[in-house]
């Protein structure tokens, strides 16, 4: 590791300490990556890629230290409870569709069982033959015969 490097985790660590000894100077004092790479002086993606471990004992500390969850845990908590509460509404919705499906198909069943015999052909007043009754095929056609 390079001076720069080391430089950086050292400015990083002091800033976890300041945090979560609830002295902030450079930031608002949220127990937050962001917050910590603003009171250490590096950019967020720093501390996010090359300076992970730290990222994740800042988290742990957060933890133990403060006896608090972290910010962006809690979020994610509040997301997962959402979610799981959407999936559950989507599944009772998707139940109350095949529930309706369902008796959409019976009551089509029963409509077709219940139909009189005399009524299977439709009303010649109000049906449009495509062909008409009869020989229906042109005069030069013999083909299936």
């Amino acid at each position: 590791m390079n001076q720069q490097h080391e430089d950086e985790r050292s400015r990083i660590r002091t800033a976890m300490d300041r945090l979560l000894a609830g002295q902030p100077t450079c930031s608002n004092g949220s127990l937050t990556v962001v917050a910590l790479a603003a009171e250490a002086g590096v950019h967020r993606m720093a501390l996010q890629k090359r300076h992970a471990d730290l990222k994740e004992e800042f988290y742990a500390r957060v933890r133990t230290e403060t006896h608090q969850t972290p910010e962006v845990e809690r979020r994610l908590r509040k997301e997962v409870v959402r979610l799981k509460e959407a999936l559950k509404d989507s599944r009772a919705a998707e139940a109350a569709s095949r529930h309706r499906a369902e008796q959409m198909a019976l009551a089509a069943a029963v409509l077709i069982l219940r139909r009189p015999d005399d009524q299977d052909q439709p009303v010649p007043g109000n049906v449009i033959p495509f062909r008409p009754s009869g020989d229906d095929r042109p005069a030069g056609d013999q083909s299936l015969s």
